[in-house]
Protein backbone atom coordinates (compact mmCIF):
# COMPACT_ATOMS: atom_id res chain seq x y z
CA UNK A 1 0.00 0.00 0.00
CA UNK A 2 1.35 3.43 -0.88
CA UNK A 3 1.05 6.44 1.36
CA UNK A 4 -0.06 9.90 0.32
CA UNK A 5 2.83 11.97 -1.09
CA UNK A 6 2.10 14.82 1.35
CA UNK A 7 2.22 12.58 4.45
CA UNK A 8 5.10 11.08 6.38
CA UNK A 9 5.55 7.32 6.14
CA UNK A 10 4.22 5.63 9.25
CA UNK A 11 7.69 4.18 9.95
CA UNK A 12 9.29 7.65 10.11
CA UNK A 13 9.52 9.17 13.57
CA UNK A 14 8.80 12.70 12.40
CA UNK A 15 8.96 14.31 15.84
CA UNK A 16 5.41 15.64 15.59
CA UNK A 17 5.41 19.18 16.81
CA UNK A 18 9.21 19.32 16.90
CA UNK A 19 11.10 22.02 15.05
CA UNK A 20 13.18 20.74 12.12
CA UNK A 21 14.29 24.23 11.08
CA UNK A 22 18.04 24.24 10.56
CA UNK A 23 18.34 20.44 10.28
CA UNK A 24 20.68 19.32 7.50
CA UNK A 25 19.02 17.42 4.65
CA UNK A 26 20.75 14.40 3.13
CA UNK A 27 19.82 12.99 -0.27
CA UNK A 28 20.83 9.41 -1.05
CA UNK A 29 24.06 10.78 -2.54
CA UNK A 30 24.94 13.63 -0.21
CA UNK A 31 24.01 16.89 1.49
CA UNK A 32 21.51 19.17 -0.25
CA UNK A 33 21.03 21.93 2.31
CA UNK A 34 19.08 22.82 5.44
CA UNK A 35 15.41 22.85 6.39
CA UNK A 36 14.14 26.42 6.18
CA UNK A 37 10.44 25.69 6.78
CA UNK A 38 8.35 22.60 7.40
CA UNK A 39 4.78 21.48 7.95
CA UNK A 40 3.32 18.54 9.84
CA UNK A 41 -0.25 19.16 8.65
CA UNK A 42 -2.01 15.91 7.89
CA UNK A 43 -2.15 15.48 4.12
CA UNK A 44 -0.04 18.62 3.59
CA UNK A 45 3.30 17.87 5.24
CA UNK A 46 6.47 19.08 3.53
CA UNK A 47 9.97 20.48 3.91
CA UNK A 48 11.27 23.66 2.30
CA UNK A 49 15.01 23.19 1.87
CA UNK A 50 17.45 26.03 1.35
CA UNK A 51 20.02 24.51 -1.00
CA UNK A 52 22.65 27.20 -0.39
CA UNK A 53 25.24 27.22 -3.13
CA UNK A 54 24.33 23.73 -4.36
CA UNK A 55 21.60 25.06 -6.70
CA UNK A 56 22.68 28.70 -6.58
CA UNK A 57 20.77 29.61 -3.42
CA UNK A 58 17.42 28.22 -4.52
CA UNK A 59 14.88 26.53 -2.31
CA UNK A 60 13.16 23.21 -3.03
CA UNK A 61 9.89 21.84 -1.71
CA UNK A 62 9.99 18.18 -0.72
CA UNK A 63 6.82 16.26 0.11
CA UNK A 64 6.92 14.50 3.49
CA UNK A 65 6.80 11.10 1.76
CA UNK A 66 10.40 11.61 0.58
CA UNK A 67 11.60 11.57 4.22
CA UNK A 68 12.90 8.16 5.28
CA UNK A 69 14.53 9.04 8.58
CA UNK A 70 14.99 11.92 10.98
CA UNK A 71 17.97 11.87 13.34
CA UNK A 72 17.35 14.36 16.15
CA UNK A 73 20.79 13.77 17.69
CA UNK A 74 22.60 14.66 14.45
CA UNK A 75 19.89 17.16 13.44
CA UNK A 76 19.60 15.53 10.01
CA UNK A 77 16.70 14.62 7.76
CA UNK A 78 17.34 11.81 5.27
CA UNK A 79 15.33 11.73 2.04
CA UNK A 80 14.87 8.97 -0.52
CA UNK A 81 15.91 10.93 -3.60
CA UNK A 82 19.17 11.72 -5.32
CA UNK A 83 20.51 15.23 -5.77
CA UNK A 84 19.72 14.98 -9.48
CA UNK A 85 16.09 13.96 -8.83
CA UNK A 86 15.65 16.89 -6.46
CA UNK A 87 17.38 19.31 -8.84
CA UNK A 88 15.13 18.15 -11.72
CA UNK A 89 11.88 18.56 -9.75
CA UNK A 90 9.51 21.34 -10.78
CA UNK A 91 11.06 24.69 -9.83
CA UNK A 92 9.91 26.15 -6.51
CA UNK A 93 9.34 29.82 -5.67
CA UNK A 94 8.16 30.29 -2.08
CA UNK A 95 5.97 33.35 -2.70
CA UNK A 96 4.30 31.80 -5.73
CA UNK A 97 4.08 28.06 -4.97
CA UNK A 98 3.72 27.47 -1.23
CA UNK A 99 -0.07 27.73 -1.35
CA UNK A 100 -0.52 26.86 -5.06
CA UNK A 101 -2.67 23.72 -5.43
CA UNK A 102 -1.72 23.25 -9.09
CA UNK A 103 1.99 23.33 -8.25
CA UNK A 104 1.41 20.87 -5.39
CA UNK A 105 -0.36 18.51 -7.80
CA UNK A 106 2.53 18.78 -10.29
CA UNK A 107 5.11 18.13 -7.59
CA UNK A 108 3.00 15.32 -6.13
CA UNK A 109 2.92 13.64 -9.53
CA UNK A 110 6.68 14.05 -9.88
CA UNK A 111 7.32 12.30 -6.57
CA UNK A 112 4.45 9.80 -6.65
CA UNK A 113 4.54 6.16 -7.66
CA UNK A 114 2.16 6.59 -10.58
CA UNK A 115 3.70 9.70 -12.07
CA UNK A 116 6.47 10.08 -14.57
CA UNK A 117 8.83 11.35 -11.88
CA UNK A 118 12.03 9.74 -10.68
CA UNK A 119 10.26 7.07 -8.65
CA UNK A 120 8.59 5.26 -11.55
CA UNK A 121 6.49 2.43 -10.18
CA UNK A 122 8.35 2.06 -6.91
CA UNK A 123 6.43 2.31 -3.67
CA UNK A 124 7.61 5.39 -1.78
Amino acid sequence: MTEHVWSYHSAVDHLAGGDLTGYKVEATDGDIGKVDKHSYEVGDAYLVVDTGIWIFGKEVLLPASTVVRIDADEEKVYVDATKEQIKDAPEFHRDKHLADAEYRAELGTYYSTGGRGPYGGRIV
